[in-house]
């Protein structure tokens, strides 16, 4: 048993915090300690560190040991603390929205680089789509076509995709559909919070339903991402209990296969999609092929490719749009 110390400075807290979530099987168990302990305390990391040996008072060591105790039984940290980071941005969740995941940050930087590429302007460097390094190189404004970049993010979720894209992607505006309306209100706690409003527009929809399938070449997306429900029904049993027992299911599951929702999706794409137009799909290494084949087989698709994440495994699957 983990000895208990004379004072419970916050050294000592994090220090036996995160013996015990080892003991736990938690992984990152300093970590965890530390989040929790700035929460309980209402302090930053940063100022903990600064303070490593200052005692909290009682009543913060009381909402710390029940953060601890919360945790302990499995409930992630993220909605312990109401927060998770995603793309460098503070992200309000709750149990209505998944947690946001790395390889989701994959999604977005992948379509923030095509962009790039493709003359948009990213970052802080400007609206325009003219293709230049300098303002010295940059063509009359008035002989340059500005227009918006349209994307659609089909599971908001928390907002995360969306507002990271918008943050990222000056000209770009988002309509960002989710189907769960207390998972639209914490994507709209978000782009409120994150001083996105106008740019994000959030829609009720199933998939891309509420996008009517006849829109005008013009009106429609020039690019559609999405990280659409993907585990299987029998997959979802064995999912670890942190996941099962407090992230939406609805969320989770995509069918008995876990590639229902997905294959929907990709056959719905092709009618609000421009000309060129570009699909990204984050999608799970069980389900990945047969959506590719799925597209493959489908005349209106070419360039489709499957992308690997970051840890080698087959996550994305991207598409144009031909015809």
């Amino acid at each position: 048993m983990t000895s208990q110390p004379e004072k419970w400075t916050n050294r000592a807290l994090i220090a036996w915090t995160k013996s015990f979530f080892e003991k736990k099987g938690i992984e990152n168990p300093k970590l965890e300690a530390e989040v929790l302990l700035s929460h309980a305390t209402g302090t930053s990391r940063i100022e903990l560190f600064m303070n490593y040996d200052d005692e909290p008072s009682e009543e913060n060591r009381a909402a710390f040991r029940e953060l601890v105790r919360r945790r302990a039984l499995g409930e992630p940290v993220a909605y312990l603390v109401g927060v998770k980071e995603f793309y460098s941005l503070p992200f309000l969740v709750d149990s209505n929205t998944l947690i946001p995941r790395p390889e989701t940050e994959q999604l977005v930087l992948e379509t923030i680089e095509y962009f790039k590429k493709q003359g948009w302007r990213t970052g802080s460097d400007g609206v325009r789509k003219r293709g230049v390094e300098t303002e010295e190189d940059a063509p009359d404004p008035r002989e340059t076509e500005e227009r918006e970049l349209k994307i659609c993010d089909v599971g908001v979720g928390s907002g995360c995709v969306s507002v990271a894209l918008v943050k990222n992607i000056p000209a770009a505006r988002v309509v960002a559909l989710d189907v769960s309306p207390a998972t639209l209100e914490v994507a709209r706690k978000n782009v409120e919070k994150l001083g996105v409003v106008d740019r994000v527009e959030l829609r009720q929809s199933d998939l891309l339903d509420a996008i009517p399938s006849d829109l005008p070449e013009e009106a429609r997306f020039d690019a559609i991402v999405s990280n659409p429900p993907y585990v299987s029904e029998s997959e979802y049993v064995a999912l670890e209990a942190t996941v099962r027992e407090y992230e939406p299911k609805i969320a989770l599951v995509g069918g008995a296969t876990g590639a229902e929702l997905a294959l929907r999706l990709v056959r719905q794409a092709p009618d609000r999609l421009k000309l060129g137009g570009r699909l990204a799909l984050e999608l799970s290494p069980t389900t990945v092929e047969i959506v590719a084949r799925e597209l493959e087989k489908d005349a209106r698709w070419n360039s489709v490719e499957i992308r690997r994440d970051f840890a080698g495994l087959p996550r994305f699957v991207v598409a144009f749009r031909q015809q």
